[in-house]
């Protein structure tokens, strides 16, 4: 399998694909297999997040390693989605934008590569929603 093909083929990768329990009523993100709160009584299935949500907290970094050096000072916070999971990601606004509490919504951006000729790989990273 080519290397793209397999980076497309992880759903929650590009789409904000995680899990819902049906017994319970919880979301999850990431996906799991197996509901924590129900355990094995709860019934799993796949859950497509609308990408919105609310700034719990955040930080600015000025100091990265190598890798993420030219994308300096760049945002990373924790997001509460509207459905209740929290996740770790980057927001891509500007420093002096950005509030806790604030709402945001997912896009689809570059992540990274392989090097400079290397293989380019995308995700969700989230914009203030204005």
């Amino acid at each position: 399998m080519p290397v793209p093909r397999f980076w497309r083929e992880q759903k929650g990768r590009y789409n904000l694909i995680g899990t819902y329990c049906k017994k319970c009523g919880k979301h999850f993100y990431p996906a799991r297999s197996i509901c924590p709160f129900c355990r094995r009584s709860g019934e799993i299935e796949d859950f497509q997040f609308k990408g919105k949500g609310e700034i719990v907290t955040y930080s600015v970094i000025h100091a990265s390693s190598e890798d993420f050096d030219h994308l300096t000072p760049y945002i990373l916070a924790i997001v509460k989605l509207d459905e209740g999971p929290c996740i770790t990601t980057q927001i891509v606004d500007e420093p002096t934008d950005i509030k806790i509490g604030d709402r945001v919504k997912a896009v689809f951006r570059r992540l990274g590569s392989d090097g400079k000729a290397g293989i380019i790989y995308y995700g969700t990273k989230f914009v203030i929603d204005n």
